[in-house]
């Protein structure tokens, strides 16, 4: 099991080899420092908990320095723990390299908050009447089936969808492919669209689900087009300059045999002369 902390920067769009464009989410992972590591033994489980995001210690606690002052490690802005995550000792670090592409991942964060919001957004209820002389049940949510007595419970059940507080909720895409990683700066591509708004917090981890994929994600490295265009453009120049230096030469030649021609005129004009 591999798991990483990472932080959502957007989404682009890509492009395979084969000319098909998906969407990519940008996800960047500093390095997760270990600061504790739990057993079996000690603990009843396994476990590894991380640091994740450096912070300047004016922000944090006494309580929270203490954990890191104990660890020996810099202080981190989030603690998570990652289960059945073995293998670490404290002070390691968790990097993208851990990851490769190819991999299959699951991504978990929480949503966009939407505030207090109605039951025609919330629950995508039905709108009321729009035209005049409707009254203003224009966006209404309507009865919610319980009266004042008879067999009509006296109360609001729970689970029923009326209007309320919309989003933060903790949401995991399963099956998620890696495209690409960035070594030098910590980032990881991956195909779709994950959770969240941007700067938010992502976890990424072994996907649990297994699933055969037929279609292998090739991007496109537009690196090396621009080599191989820079190859071909000095190639060009190179045959450009051939083409001139033997159009040189075939000038120069062409002179000396006339300087040549006329040599032996003026040499045939003189001895007739003579004579």
């Amino acid at each position: 099991m591999k798991r990483i902390l990472g932080q959502k920067i957007g989404m682009i769009s890509s492009f395979q080899k084969n000319g098909k464009m998906i969407p990519v989410t940008i996800i960047s992972a500093e390095p997760n420092v270990v600061i504790e590591v739990k057993t079996k033994e000690k603990n009843n489980y396994d476990a590894t908990k991380v640091g994740y995001s450096k912070v300047e210690e004016r922000k944090l606690n006494k309580s929270e320095l203490g954990i890191y002052k104990k660890a020996k490690v810099e202080p981190r802005r989030y603690i998570r723990e990652f289960r059945d995550v073995i293998g670490y000792n404290i002070g390691d670090e968790i990097k993208v390299s851990d990851f490769s592409v190819g991999d299959h991942i699951d991504a978990q964060a929480y949503t966009k908050g939407h505030g207090f919001t109605g039951a025609i957004k919330r629950w995508n209820f039905k709108c009321g009447p729009k035209s005049h002389g409707a009254g203003f049940p224009h966006r209404y949510q309507g009865s919610i089936s319980f009266g004042r007595g008879g067999s009509q419970g006296q109360r609001v059940m729970k689970g029923k969808k009326m209007s309320g507080h919309y989003g933060v909720e903790l949401v995991t895409i399963a099956n998620l492919e890696i495209v690409d990683i960035d070594l030098e700066n910590n980032l990881i591509l991956i195909k779709g669209s994950l959770p969240g708004p941007k700067g938010s917090l992502v976890l990424i981890s072994s996907t649990k689900k297994v699933k055969k994929f037929d279609e292998h994600i090739d991007l496109v490295d537009f690196s090396e087009q621009k080599t191989s265009s820079s190859n071909e453009e000095t190639k060009v120049v190179v045959e450009e300059q051939v083409i001139e230096s033997e159009q040189v030469v075939e000038e120069v030649k062409n002179n000396e045999s006339s300087n040549e021609g006329e040599a032996v005129v003026e040499e045939k004009k003189s001895e007739e002369v003579q004579e």
